[in-house]
């Protein structure tokens, strides 16, 4: 499209001098300042609407047309659309400053409901992934956040029912939600209740259909600093998985279902976290249903559990290698056409010093995959 211009003025010329007078190559002229206008500069744009006049000057000079009303005709019409290219030209910069502005502004409102975690927090590998189903939105309804504190390093991957800017709306209140409750309280089943109430005080805020039907589903994690367990709460979210360090691979569902949060009119229960063991070099994936539901041309669900089966990822840079060849994968899968968002945190427990090493191959053969529920 960008040498487009040049290679109208060029064919105009060559269009004109091999055909008969009666035929014009206008069209031609015309249309290279228009194209020009939205791909080149002010003054690129200005050179190419000014060779275009220059080009049909030239033209009925070589065949002493000039002063003819077609040659004069044919000289407004050129100069005129060359005029207007330029003031497009203009309006399109402004736009574009006006749009750059504006998505550097949303970039950084959203990076601080979002904000990238640590690599390192609380002695645990950490990576994290937002991909936005929706073109130049870097965060929608998902959400994710770590946090190291007293009781633990405490995890939240959620996400919020609806789209646009109501769903980030949510997140945010979620994630401080989360932040505080994480730090206070004592248990995740507290926090649990917390992030429950701050949902129930917020729909009270909305109109509409979200006062009613808004909720968000959500796996809370609690990984202790000493000895060596993970706990889980899961309300109505896809069940994370435990990759060990020997490509063994194990599905954590829940073992008493619960409703997402934020429907607590529904229904009230204790929650109840399940314990699972989480030794050094294993690593916990949580994600969203942005990956379970990621489907191929056939309709046909992108596996994390089988696909991943048998194969690990070591060292400190794990968590960024696991959730690269996760994102990969579901490109491919999809055919870079996902039509929801997908989040997607990788926490990996080191392996103790002196411990050795965690190496193997990629899909060794004798990797055990547990796919049934818990380890």
């Amino acid at each position: 499209m960008r040498a487009l211009p040049l290679l109208l003025i060029v064919a105009g010329v060559v269009y004109d001098i091999s055909t008969p007078p009666a035929f014009t190559a206008a069209p031609l002229f015309t249309a290279a300042p228009l194209i020009a206008a939205p791909f080149y500069s002010l003054l690129s744009t200005t050179l190419i609407g000014a060779g275009s006049c220059a080009a049909v000057l030239a033209l009925h000079f070589k065949t002493s047309t000039t002063t003819d009303v077609e040659a004069v005709t044919e000289l407004i019409t050129v100069a005129t659309v060359a005029v207007l290219a330029v003031l497009i030209n203009r309006v399109q910069r402004r736009s574009d400053k006006r749009l750059a502005s504006a998505r550097s502004i949303a970039e950084a409102a959203q990076r601080a409901v979002l904000p990238q975690p640590d690599p390192r927090i609380g002695g645990l590998d950490v990576a994290a992934r937002y991909e936005a189903a929706e073109a130049d939105a870097f965060i929608g309804g998902d959400l994710y956040a770590v946090q190291d504190t007293p009781h633990g390093v405490r995890v939240i991957v959620g996400d919020v029912r609806g789209k646009g800017m109501g769903a980030v709306a949510a997140v945010a209140v979620v994630i401080g939600a989360f932040r505080e409750a994480a730090e206070q309280e004592a248990t995740l089943e507290a926090v649990a209740q917390r992030l429950e109430r701050a949902l129930a005080r917020e729909g009270t805020r909305r109109d509409g259909l979200d006062a009613f039907e808004g909720f968000t589903t959500a796996v809370l994690a609690e990984i202790s600093h000493g000895d060596g367990l993970v706990r889980l709460i899961n309300r109505g979210h896809p069940g994370p998985l435990l990759l060990r360090g020997d490509g063994r691979l194990c599905v954590l569902s829940a073992t008493e279902p619960a409703l997402p949060l934020g429907m607590g009119d529904l229904g009230a229960w204790p929650d109840r976290a399940d314990e699972t063991e989480f030794p050094p070099g294993a690593m916990l994936l949580l994600y969203t249903d942005g990956l379970s539901e990621a489907r191929d041309s056939r309709g046909e669900f992108y596996d994390a559990a089988t696909r991943l089966g048998g194969r690990i990822f070591p060292g400190p840079n794990g968590p960024d290698a696991l959730l690269a060849t996760l994102t990969e994968e579901v490109r491919r899968h999809t055919g870079g056409g996902t039509t929801d968002d997908m989040a997607l945190l990788a926490v990996r427990r080191p392996l103790a010093t002196g411990a050795g090493t965690e190496g193997g191959t990629e899909g060794g053969a004798d990797a055990e995959i547990d796919v049934t529920g818990r380890d």
